[in-house]
């Protein structure tokens, strides 16, 4: 029996196997600005997670980020992934952060909250 060979891809430079997952987040920052925003997971491993931001996160900034875990405890009862670490890659709307803590917790059923957003002014009068 011959068995294959798993050739690695030679671009790829991430030691972990990353997991596409779409999920909302809230992000803090705990050192620096200490500006928060909303944003979206784009991919995660055990290691580090993608994602969306509001605006440019300046790299080697100490962040916290709570998104809501797919997965239930139970029929009744969510669960929320805390993640912190520090930001390693930062661009205008998305960063990248290196996972050095996470926990979960529980949560209530409805989804995390996200910020009003705010509207221009339409001008129109009463």
């Amino acid at each position: 029996m011959h068995k294959a060979k798993l050739i690695a891809d030679p671009l790829e430079r991430r030691a972990r196997r990353r997991f596409r997952i779409e999920q909302d987040l809230l992000y803090t920052c705990l050192s620096g600005s200490n500006q928060t925003g909303v944003g979206k997971v784009l991919n995660i491993s055990s290691k580090g997670v993608c994602f969306t931001t509001q605006s440019a996160v300046k790299r080697g900034t100490r962040i916290e980020l709570a998104m809501n875990w797919p997965a239930m405890l139970d029929p009744s009862c969510g669960m929320k992934l805390m993640l912190y670490g520090s930001v390693v890659r930062s661009e205008a709307n998305s960063a990248a952060a290196r996972i050095e803590h996470y926990e979960f917790r529980t949560r209530a059923l409805r989804p995390v909250p996200m910020p009003p957003t705010s509207r221009a002014d339409t001008g129109s009068s009463r």
